[in-house]
């Protein structure tokens, strides 16, 4: 067996090196100058103003913070597709509401519209979605029905960093957005993530509630883009620059300015990561085709791009497990992201969701990723027409 090919990696360097060697030398490592200029650098990314944006130590912490920026409480339902991560179910919980599960396309592993609004009820407060694979899915569709029935949407567009449809970047189509830069992302700052909220006032709350609810005193008229913007007000006023208020009872989620060094770099390498995942998956798409029993991720609609974070493989045959097995013991990683939400006990759910099990169940994932050789890729081709051959062969002649 040669070496192990990683279903996921990072590619960190001598750039990233030196930008954390200037924030050492600087003698400021926490939250400062590096962290509001990553904040500023994401919003243009987005293409949206820097004051919606909010930086936070990973996007498990920036979908906790969504969650108390919407007041979530007892009795409140969320409704998410059962092929979520659990974060988004820990941060409904947690408020004291209610994880709703939806089920999605076998195909896609995205909801549709229709999946989402059969599980709306009166008591519904909002809707979370996750862009599968880097893939956008309905999200324009589902916005809008989200709009007409006046609940609030948040993205989870951890896997869609580079992904739009018509030119609008997701995690912007919804109320609020997340990121995650930890280190099986394609921008790594080793553990990060990041917040957009649509509503000024909202937006204006979110970096309060990232820190623990603290707002200086003097902070009044500061920008809400940074909290140590506060306590610059107050030197310039002569005032005590410790004297602060309690705005919320809430966790501490901010990042610092090592990490946010790192996403500066890693941000401006986004075009060259996102066009070698491309081609990794278009020889996927070519080398796989026509392997019988085999079905490749579906073509992306006009309009769309996606991040290419996940490449799936779904088999016919009831072999998906063996052909990991296989893989793994011919050096090559695979998984599958994610168990499904309405089977894990803490949830409590009853729900049947026949498309999402019968996916979960067939559905296999590649390593694809920016540091792949042409010669990775095409061991992996080969190892997996290799396997699901001989494990088809078998199957028929028992």
């Amino acid at each position: 067996m040669g070496k192990m090919i990683n279903v996921v990696q990072p590619s960190l360097g001598e750039r990233e090196l030196a930008a954390v060697r200037e924030v050492f030398e600087s003698n400021w490592v926490g939250r400062g100058p590096r962290t509001g200029e990553f904040e500023a650098a994401f919003a243009r990314h987005l293409g949206v103003g820097r004051e919606h944006v909010t930086s936070a130590n990973s996007c498990s912490s920036a979908t906790f913070v969504a969650m108390e920026l919407l007041g979530l409480r007892p009795g409140d339902e969320v409704v998410l597709p059962t092929v979520s991560f659990v974060a988004a179910g820990n941060a409904i919980a947690a408020r004291g509401a209610r994880p709703v599960f939806c089920d999605v396309d076998e195909h896609t592993l995205n909801p549709s519209a229709a999946d989402i609004e059969a599980a709306l009820t009166e008591r519904t407060r909002a809707v979370v979605i996750l862009h599968y694979g880097g893939h956008p899915g309905a999200v324009a569709e589902i916005a809008q029905l989200c709009r007409d029935r006046g609940v609030h949407l948040i993205e989870d567009a951890a896997l869609a960093i580079a992904s739009t449809v018509d030119g609008r970047a997701c995690g912007t189509f919804g109320d609020m957005g997340v990121w995650s830069f930890d280190h099986a992302k394609i921008v790594v700052t080793v553990d990060g993530g990041m917040l957009y909220v649509r509503d000024p006032e909202l937006a204006a709350r979110a970096p309060k509630v990232a820190y623990l609810g603290l707002e200086p005193r003097a902070a009044a008229s500061a920008s809400p883009a940074s909290f140590h913007s506060g306590y610059d007000q107050a030197l310039r006023s002569k005032t005590r620059w410790w004297d602060y208020d309690v705005v919320s009872f809430s966790g501490r989620s901010t990042t610092n300015d090592v990490l946010s060094a790192i996403g500066v770099v890693q941000l401006d390498r986004l075009g060259e990561f996102i066009a070698r995942r491309r081609e990794v998956a278009g020889a996927y798409d070519a080398g796989l085709a026509g392997l019988a029993g085999v079905r490749v991720p579906p073509p992306l609609p006009a309009g769309h791009t996606s991040s290419y974070f996940m490449y799936w493989l779904q088999f016919e045959d009831d072999i998906r497990d063996e052909i990991a097995r296989d893989l793994f013991e011919r050096g090559i990683y695979t998984t599958f992201r994610y168990p499904l939400m309405h089977q894990v006990k803490a949830y409590g759910s009853d729900a049947v969701l026949p498309r999402a099990e019968a996916a979960a169940a067939r559905t296999l994932l590649l390593p694809i990723h920016q540091s792949l050789s042409d010669a990775d890729v095409d061991r992996v081709v080969t190892e997996v027409r290799a396997c699901v051959t001989a494990r088809r062969r078998r199957t028929r002649a028992a």
